[in-house]
């Protein structure tokens, strides 16, 4: 069934991408899939997309948002882009690994940006375009970089000091990175998609997850999990990226519009990002359903002390020179821990 869709997917894209004055009577159509809530940051920012290109084409575009893993799951939403069956995700970052270009898992690094400033200064300069530069030869063109936040441990006992997650089975995204982590830690990385967490957390497959606020809360996690430790340890972003084919077909001034609107769009979703997570922390905290841990100066050294070796261990996977460019970029050095 799904070589099927597929397959139909591919003929719709193949008509989506004939050159407009054939279809200059109807909207050129954009699926954009992605795996999380509406009301996440990605989610609210990609239908404020959805709307302003709607807008500034006037019509000539219907972006159509696939929330929530409805047409593809995030095992699967990736080679859906190359084929062309969708058009536009915004996938994690540690995405792109599997595709070949493990630059990207460079933001999967502990602790290797203190701040949104410090992580904006990769994401808007040089170093964020040459990643993306590094997608073409893929079939995709990056767009842009949208925030989500900093992740934080969950678990079903106390998580106060790094040995308190020693033994226990922990979701990560797909990334060597993220495996080193929890490794570190001396936790046992389990691999799964992002829409079966709940049930694992559920049902015992895993003991806790690593989430920032608004995917914890979003996806009522917190309902299944008892405590929180907000270790910030690592950061969660997404790619928006689109199928370069299908972007290389439009009429020049419908992409310039299109940019326009990712540009507004983006915009929205860092500023609502750190805004969003905390509307989410207080709505756990209210539940009542999950004890929130804030660690003291000590508790945060201790989880940096034993995290930032990840850096190291990583280095010629993701690139040396690459990592000396983040540290130069945001003035981090792992020498003064």
């Amino acid at each position: 069934m799904k070589v099927i869709h597929l397959l139909f997917g591919l003929v719709a894209s193949a008509l989506a991408a004939m050159p407009f004055v054939a279809l200059a009577q109807n909207p050129i159509v954009i699926k954009f899939n992605h795996v999380v809530a509406v009301d996440t940051p990605k989610g609210l920012a990609a239908e404020f997309f959805a709307k302003r290109a709607g807008e500034l084409t006037r019509g000539k575009v219907r972006v159509e948002v696939y929330a929530n893993s409805t047409l593809y799951k995030d095992k699967e939403e990736m080679e859906a882009l190359q084929l062309g069956v969708v058009q536009m995700l915004a996938p994690s970052l540690a995405k792109f690994a599997p595709l070949g270009v493990r630059d990207f898992e460079v933001f999967d690094l502990p602790y290797i940006f203190d701040s949104y400033a410090e992580l904006h200064k990769v994401t808007k300069g040089s170093i964020g375009q040459g990643l993306f530069k590094k997608l073409e030869p893929k079939g995709i063109i990056g767009l842009a970089y949208w925030d989500n936040g900093f992740k934080s441990f969950s678990a079903n006992t106390p998580i106060l000091i790094p040995d308190d997650l020693q033994g226990k089975k922990m979701r990560i995204q797909p990334s060597s990175v993220l495996d080193a982590q929890m490794r570190a830690l001396k936790a046992i990385p389990r691999m799964l998609a992002f829409s079966e967490v709940y049930q694992a957390l559920k049902t015992g497959i895993v003991d806790g997850t690593e989430n920032p606020i608004s995917n914890l809360y979003t996806q009522k996690m917190f309902e299944v999990q008892k405590y929180l430790a907000l270790t910030e340890h690592g950061y969660l972003g997404y790619a928006v990226v689109v199928n370069k084919r299908f972007w290389d077909s439009l009429p020049a001034d419908v992409r310039d519009q299109l940019e326009t609107a990712m540009k507004e769009s983006t915009r929205y979703a860092n500023d609502i990002a750190k805004e969003q997570n905390d509307k989410d922390l207080e709505a756990v905290r209210k539940s009542g359903k999950m004890q929130v841990h804030v660690p003291t100066a000590e508790q945060r050294q201790a989880f940096k002390k034993a995290l930032i070796p990840v850096h190291k261990e990583m280095e010629s996977r993701i690139g040396k020179d690459l990592l000396q460019s983040v540290y130069r970029e945001t003035g981090f050095d792992p020498a003064r821990l």
